[in-house]
């Protein structure tokens, strides 16, 4: 009763944001719900003189909430399809997230940019956008300003990836009578799902493949999904590493992931039922509620954000994004080339 009565207001003002900024985000796939629910939690806060009632709400909004969006995750991981299919495209998707990783370390290094706003643009960059910043921020400790910012570079490189790779797509040469080439590279060089599926569906309408590009590129994206989980992992090795290098005292239940460990089992439960004869459309419930976790706890992310801030700090960031999502780019187009797909 004392957490609820502790908490109920600030998790009701990130439902009141989160609700019309769901429905919007259906309405424009290519912003998606999480960048209008920042967007909105940044505007509102600046109207609330006194946050101090709502505070803790918002707070476990922004950590718990968002834990339990990735643990959900895992129920729309039907992990026999993904591997079944996703081994084509596998060597790309491991060199373009060792791309996006390497090139973020380099750059916090040359260009001083904080050491967690950098791992979360280049763990956004390479696995799975929002889902993936989601996954690490707790794991690295990152504050709401840090996941605003990293989310808000990561918006802007995913919508002009999904208005411009269907074009760029037809300049260099991609099979116009098969959805395979567009698909791999839709879901290994974008990483939000819904900026992969707006540029997929794009090219199945241009070309009149039905749902042949948008079935390769979610099943892509998914196999890139699973890299959540070594990464999450190793991030926070390197953490508890880190502390007894400092002879810090270690206390590995606050360091360890096991959110993580709860998406991976959602995962397994996901594929034993539907290998016994379970439709996956059971699991569609779960999957929704997931991303609408995801919107509400960026509402709470955006209340805990200093927009004035964010603006000033945000040219390398921002800079750091693009050499991220240009370097991807090249380095999925090059795999595929190399291994005869395009």
């Amino acid at each position: 009763m004392q957490f609820i009565k502790k908490n109920y207001r600030g998790f009701l003002l990130c439902l009141i944001i989160a609700i019309p900024c769901w429905l919007l985000g259906q309405a424009f796939p290519i912003v998606g719900g999480p960048v209008f629910a920042i967007l909105a939690g940044m505007i509102i806060t600046l109207l609330i003189k006194d946050k101090s009632s709502y505070q803790s709400g918002i707070t476990f909004t922004s950590k718990k909430i968002l834990q339990y969006a990735v643990i959900l995750l895992g129920f729309g991981m039907n992990l026999s399809v993904v591997l079944q299919t996703g081994k084509q495209s596998l060597p790309i998707i491991l060199a373009t997230i060792s791309t996006s990783l390497i090139l973020s370390w380099i750059l916090h290094k040359i260009m001083h940019i904080p050491g967690k706003i950098s791992t979360l643009i280049g763990v956004g960059s390479s696995i799975c956008g929002g889902s993936a910043i989601a996954a690490t921020a707790p794991v690295i400790e990152a504050n709401d300003e840090e996941v605003a910012q990293s989310i808000s570079v990561i918006f802007l490189f995913n919508m002009i990836a999904a208005l411009f790779f269907p074009t760029l797509g037809t300049i260099i040469g991609f099979s116009k009578h098969s959805g395979e080439a567009f698909g791999i590279f839709a879901g290994t060089a974008i990483n939000d799902t819904s900026s992969v599926t707006a540029a997929a569906s794009t090219w199945d309408s241009m070309y009149h493949l039905h749902s042949a590009t948008l079935d390769k590129a979610v099943t892509v994206k998914l196999t890139r999904t699973l890299a959540i989980i070594p990464i999450t992992l190793g991030l926070s090795l390197f953490k508890v590493k880190q502390a007894k290098g400092d002879n810090q005292k270690v206390d590995l239940k606050k360091i360890f992931p096991f959110f993580i460990l709860y998406f991976i089992l959602a995962s397994l439960m996901t594929t034993i039922a539907i290998n016994m004869g379970v439709s996956p459309d059971f699991f569609t419930p779960l999957k929704s509620l997931s991303k609408f976790f995801i919107v509400l706890a960026m509402a709470a992310i955006g209340l805990n954000t200093n927009v004035v801030k964010l603006i000033k700090n945000g040219g390398k960031p921002i800079l750091l994004g693009f050499i991220c999502w240009v370097g991807i780019t090249i380095v999925s187009l090059c795999m595929q080339h190399i291994l005869g797909i395009w």
